[in-house]
């Protein structure tokens, strides 16, 4: 199993685990992290789950693709390491990976 250590909004972390393939916004909604809502349900036309990779894990995650940014442009908290958790997938290399949940939009 590989292990994603969520960091919510309020600083709360939770851990989950997966199996590989599985995406970070699977294992999000299984560890019951808030703010990962996955409203499109990983179809990556929402924007809802997502998250800040931690820096040191960029590298290993990847950078966002084209649609990936297209949808984080309506994002209030895009930076740099922004994601969409339903477009990470779990490898063995992602193995205690760290991502934070922006704070809620509005």
């Amino acid at each position: 199993m590989i292990r994603v250590t969520y960091i919510e909004a309020d600083g709360t972390e939770r851990t989950g685990e997966g199996k590989p393939n599985f995406s970070v916004m699977e294992v999000a909604q299984s560890a019951g992290v808030e703010g990962i809502i996955a409203e499109c349900g990983g179809a990556c036309s929402c924007a809802t789950c997502h998250v800040l990779v931690d820096p040191a894990w960029m590298d290993a995650v990847g950078a966002a693709t084209e649609v990936e940014t297209e949808l984080l442009e309506f994002s209030e908290y895009v930076a740099p390491n922004s994601r969409l958790s339903c477009q990470i997938s779990l490898t063995q290399a992602l193995d205690g990976l760290v991502v934070r949940v922006p704070p809620k939009q509005g």
